[in-house]
């Protein structure tokens, strides 16, 4: 495991704290997708040329909100750093706002 990095002061050190992955020591922003982000851009991908209407646009749209909640919730309980568990638990909220009609 990689050992925690020392306290910085300052704006650099809040930085530090919000993007260092806690496994590697490294500055972590972005990652490659995983499994539940590749199927949430493919079946939203799918949604758009499929079109909007009938019951297998719905059900498309509905697989690639599932699949989002499935990364979201991902970042907020193992992100590798408060950034990436911050960002989750963002498009959670955002999808549950978008389901309750408040967006």
């Amino acid at each position: 495991m990689a050992r925690a990095p020392e306290a910085r002061p300052g704006l650099r050190g809040a930085l530090d704290w919000m993007f260092r992955n806690r496994e590697t020591g490294a500055i972590t922003v972005g990652q490659w997708p995983n499994a539940p982000l590749w199927l949430f851009l493919g079946l939203s991908g799918a949604a758009y040329l499929w079109g909007t209407d009938g019951a297998a646009g719905r059900a498309l749209r509905l697989a690639a909100a599932a699949c989002l909640a499935v990364w979201a919730l991902d970042e907020v309980f193992r992100g590798v750093n408060p950034w990436r568990r911050l960002l989750g638990g963002t498009v959670l909220a955002g999808l549950t706002a978008s389901f309750a009609g408040l967006l």
